[in-house]
C-alpha cells in the first residue's frame, strides 16, 4: 500500500505543480488584460493553441471563461496548497487533494462535453487533455482513501489527561 500511496503521491504533486504554474501563466490570459503578460508568455499561448488544435483556448467561449475564472480563484490556491500539503506531510493534504480533483474533474466534464459534443476535438487535443482526467481521478482516490497515521503513545496520553 505505501507504494501505491508514493506513486499518487508523486503524480498529485507532479499534476497540481501543473496547475500551479500553468493556470496563472497561460490560462488566465484568457480573462485579463493581455497587457499584464509579457510577449513570450502571450507567443506561448499562441503556440500551444495552434499547436495543440486547442479552439478553447484561442477564442475562449464564454462558459470556458467562467471555468477559467474558477480555476484562477478557487483551483490555482489549491493546487499550491496541495503541492505544499503533499511534500510537508500535512494530514490536510488529503482534503486540499479531493478538491482539486472535484474541480478539475468537473470543469473537464464541461470541457469534454463541449469537445466531443462539436466534434472539433482531435486526437492531439484530447491527448493533452485526458491525462488531467486521470489525474483528478487519482486526486479524487488519495482524498477518499488517504490512510491516517496510527497515534503515537504520547498523543493518545494527552487525549486521556485532557
Amino acid at each position: 500500500m505505501g507504494v501505491v500511496s508514493a506513486v499518487a503521491d508523486a503524480v498529485v504533486v507532479l499534476f497540481s505543480l501543473t496547475i500551479a504554474v500553468g493556470v496563472p501563466l497561460i490560462d488566465a490570459q484568457a480573462v485579463l488584460s493581455h497587457d499584464a503578460y509579457p510577449a513570450q508568455l502571450r507567443d506561448l499561448k499562441r503556440w500551444y493553441a495552434a499547436e495543440f488544435d486547442d479552439y478553447l483556448m484561442a477564442h475562449p467561449p464564454p462558459f470556458f471563461r467562467g471555468l477559467l475564472c474558477l480555476e484562477l480563484a478557487f483551483l490555482w490556491p489549491l493546487s499550491v496548497a496541495t503541492v505544499y500539503g503533499v511534500l510537508a506531510r500535512r494530514r490536510w493534504a488529503a482534503t486540499t487533494s479531493l478538491m482539486v480533483g472535484v474541480t478539475t474533474l468537473t470543469s473537464l466534464s464541461a470541457i469534454f462535453g463541449e469537445m466531443l459534443g462539436s466534434g472539433k476535438a482531435t486526437t492531439k487535443l484530447l491527448q493533452m487533455y485526458v491525462p488531467y482526467a486521470v489525474f483528478a481521478v487519482i486526486a479524487i482516490l488519495r482524498g477518499l482513501c488517504s490512510c491516517s497515521a496510527p497515534a503515537s503513545p504520547a498523543s493518545s496520553a494527552r487525549k486521556k489527561r485532557v
